[in-house]
């Protein structure tokens, strides 16, 4: 039983680790990269698509990401999408969409860097709920005399071992994060 919930508590961990990796996906550094597009909804017949179910979005160089739609009527409409994204990309447009990348300024990456810092934020407190969850549901196991005292409290260690570990994961992945935004 409580295996379970240790189990479940880790796997719940680790979506919120993939929840973070797609949060700094979004956060740009001065490199092309296919993710950063991942947010901008297309409209598309009369509802709002992803932009990877209308276009392919390739690299063309480091500085550079190629979007070809799948129908040339999308050009427009893939166009003012990204415009209209917060991102601050503007994108050339021809037969293909050319969207250049551009340099970061100090500020800019002092910007980055704080919206990075408050994902991994984010994160730390999605892991934090966890554990109080867990921690409650141990404590009802308690209650209703399912579990002793002893293994009330060895659980409660386990779990803060758990939350600790992934803890000190998101510190980690957000001090890559941080390098490679400053990173010139």
């Amino acid at each position: 039983m409580i295996n379970d919930l240790k189990k479940d508590s880790e796997a719940r961990m680790n979506k919120t680790l993939e929840s973070l990796e797609q949060g700094f996906a979004k956060v740009r550094t001065g490199r092309a990269h296919p993710s950063i597009l991942n947010g901008v909804m297309v409209p598309y017949y009369g509802s709002d698509v992803p932009l990877n179910q209308v276009a392919n979005v390739g690299v063309e160089d480091s500085r550079t990401l190629v979007v070809q739609p799948f129908e040339r009527t999308m050009v427009s409409a893939i166009d003012k999408a990204i415009r209209e994204s917060d991102l601050g990309l503007n994108p050339i447009t021809a037969d293909a969409i050319r969207v250049p990348m551009p340099a970061l300024t100090e500020e800019t990456r002092r910007d980055m860097q704080k919206v990075a810092r408050n994902e991994a934020e984010n994160a730390k407190v999605a892991i934090r709920n966890i554990r109080r969850d867990v921690l409650g549901d141990i404590k009802a196991l308690l209650k209703e005399k399912e579990i002793s005292e002893d293994d009330e409290r060895r659980a409660g260690d386990d779990i803060q071992k758990i939350t600790d570990k992934f803890v000190a994961e998101v510190d980690k992945r957000l001090a890559a994060k941080e390098a490679e935004l400053m990173k010139v």
